[in-house]
């Protein structure tokens, strides 16, 4: 049974810390495969187009968006002896390891029946990575009561992501080439096969270390309606879903082309492994300092604004980079990483502070609601994203395994650089709306526990 909270002290302790971070590397294993592989796997292994591909992850997408709000509904109406959000993570760990493998698959069908293949498969791996992810997102703002808890819970969240990006960045390739022995359409079914068993693995560990320990107001009443009413009333949440949403366009497009700039702008592709892994790295880094920067900027809002304000001016600088220039590759890579790395864990911090904001000025909580919907904007960033990711590469005149024309890889350059950039300043003047203040949120932490208190 979840356990009840009486005080809003600290009490997550550090098994558990390390317990809820592994499940975002076990999320991470799939979604950094989909976000910097899956295009051009698609592209150049399966045999489909970089239009049919925008084109297909813009329609799957669009529903995989949409299931959202659904699975977190669903899973703010489980009740379960684990609670409501774990045992979703214990339901799926068979399906999401078997449809991740089933993905990238290349049957050997005409190219019309390939592409029917893809539009499943990737249909079905998006419908369990939500049912797995939404529960998952969602247990943060039920795990402790404290704000700056969730702000380190987050952090050793995004610990866990990026170890998982790294994981992929480094070992993707290495076991696409060695386990295929030169047959990618091999290579890549066996790989994400080793990857499926660790992400099996760590998912149960999350199961089975964390705890649900807030619950809704004992008199609240299940209405859908009401839910949807009180979250498009909620101030915050909507200003963090319209930076979600655009954080998401601008990271997916510069993710989507970071294969392609290596292997035709640079002339090698293994050399991204490297630039990926130093990436994650410095990001790493840059999330393990989350908590002593909130504090030496003042509060979650003004670092997110700062952060990200200096993240586009360095990402900008990325666009006068040579084929040779490994200078300014690099240094850019590892300064951009570094500032863009608490800006996840904020994120997601600053979403569960929207879950007590809703439980203070409606009276009602939908933690799955409120997380799921979060995740429904920021996979919407995505859906766009990877769909104008594709179209641009067409719109510049990519064609995979040939030498590509001087303007196909100024698009890919801007695609690294001037347009992530641009997407950088619109989340920077989004944020300016988000009226949820450090002041604020200490006056709601203590008022709702006021409540509490005289509930029980």
């Amino acid at each position: 049974m979840p356990e009840k909270v009486t005080q809003n002290k600290p009490v997550v302790g550090l098994v558990e810390k390390i317990g809820y971070a592994v499940g975002d590397t076990a999320s991470c294993l799939y979604f950094q495969t989909f976000s910097m592989f899956l295009m051009f796997f698609y592209t150049d292994t399966f045999g489909i187009s970089a239009a049919a591909v925008g084109t297909m992850l813009l329609l799957t997408r669009i529903w995989d968006t949409a299931n959202d709000p659904m699975m977190g509904m669903i899973a703010d109406r489980t009740n379960t002896r684990f609670g409501k959000f774990r045992p979703w993570i214990l339901w799926m760990i068979v399906p999401y390891m078997v449809i991740g493998v089933a993905t990238f698959i290349t049957p050997n069908f005409t190219p019309t029946g390939k592409l029917i293949y893809a539009y499943i498969t990737y249909t079905l791996v998006t419908m369990v990575y939500t049912a797995i992810n939404i529960p998952y997102g969602a247990l943060l703002g039920v795990m402790s009561p404290n704000s700056d808890e969730r702000t380190q819970l987050s952090s050793f969240r995004f610990i866990g992501a990026f170890t998982g990006n790294l994981i992929i960045q480094g070992l993707l390739l290495l076991l696409v080439k060695h386990l295929g022995g030169g047959n990618n359409q091999l290579g890549y079914p066996l790989a994400m096969t080793v990857f499926a068993i660790m992400a099996g693995g760590l998912w149960f560990f999350t199961f089975s270390a964390t705890k649900e320990r807030i619950q809704p107001p004992k008199d609240q009443k299940t209405n859908v309606w009401q839910d949807l009413g009180d979250l498009v009333k909620n101030r915050p949440w909507l200003v963090l879903c319209l930076m979600g949403i655009l954080t998401l366009i601008w990271v997916s497009i510069r993710n989507a082309a970071m294969m392609y700039y290596f292997k035709y702008y640079v002339g090698d592709e293994q050399k991204a492994a490297a630039f990926m892994v130093v990436g994650t790295v410095f990001s790493l880094i840059g999330v393990s300092a989350t908590t002593f920067i909130t504090r030496l900027l003042g509060g979650k809002k003004q670092t997110f604004m700062i952060l990200t304000g200096i993240n586009a001016i360095i990402t900008a600088l990325f666009f006068f980079a040579g084929p040779s220039d490994y200078v300014l590759m690099y240094s850019t890579q590892i300064l951009g990483s570094f500032v863009g790395g608490p800006l996840m864990p904020l994120t997601w911090s600053m979403y569960a502070d929207t879950a007590d904001y809703a439980e203070w000025k409606f009276g009602r909580r939908a933690t799955g609601l409120i997380f799921s919907a979060a995740t429904f904007s920021q996979k919407f960033g995505w859906t766009i994203g990877g769909a104008v990711a594709g179209w641009v590469l067409a719109g510049f005149g990519y064609q995979p395994d040939v030498t590509q024309t001087e303007l196909t890889l100024k698009g890919i350059r801007m695609m690294m650089s001037l347009l992530p950039a641009a997407g950088c300043v619109l989340v920077l003047f989004a944020a300016v709306f988000y009226n949820l203040n450090e002041t604020l949120q200490k006056r709601i932490e203590t008022e709702l526990q006021q409540r509490k208190t005289a509930e029980a």
